[in-house]
């Protein structure tokens, strides 16, 4: 059977869903930015953990820290919202599968605006 593909479809290597390997690429890319980033935070963490309330607020008053904690929350954010999509994509069929994939943006995104609130809230006092 002919293949039904235009040349420059084939070169461009993308599929029915016009998406090429993108989401796999997203997934491993935040996979290695979380590896760096939870390894530095949890240093940082623990290098905090014997200090009380006002020395934790002073380290992330920090920008390096409070960047690099922000940085954390949306990667791991954006990391859950990639697998839990490929989970609902591969195992959901039918009626409960576009609300799951709704729900999963929200989910993420309300984790994501929390956690960047929280460390808001802790680098500039409140």
């Amino acid at each position: 059977m002919r293949d039904m593909r235009t040349p420059l479809s084939r070169v461009r290597g993308k599929g029915s869903a016009h998406g090429g390997t993108e989401h796999f690429w997203q997934q491993r890319l935040t996979a290695i930015s979380n590896l760096v980033l939870i390894t530095i935070f949890l240093f940082v963490v623990i290098s905090l953990s014997t200090g009380d309330y006002a020395s934790v607020r002073a380290a992330f008053a920090n920008p390096v820290i409070g960047v690099g904690a922000a940085l954390v929350i949306v990667s791991a954010c954006v990391h859950m919202r990639l697998g839990m999509q490929t989970i609902i994509e591969d195992y959901m069929h039918g009626p409960a599968k576009w609300p799951l994939t709704i729900g999963n943006v929200f989910f993420a995104c309300l984790i994501a605006g929390v956690g960047l609130y929280a460390i808001v809230k802790m680098s500039f006092g409140g």
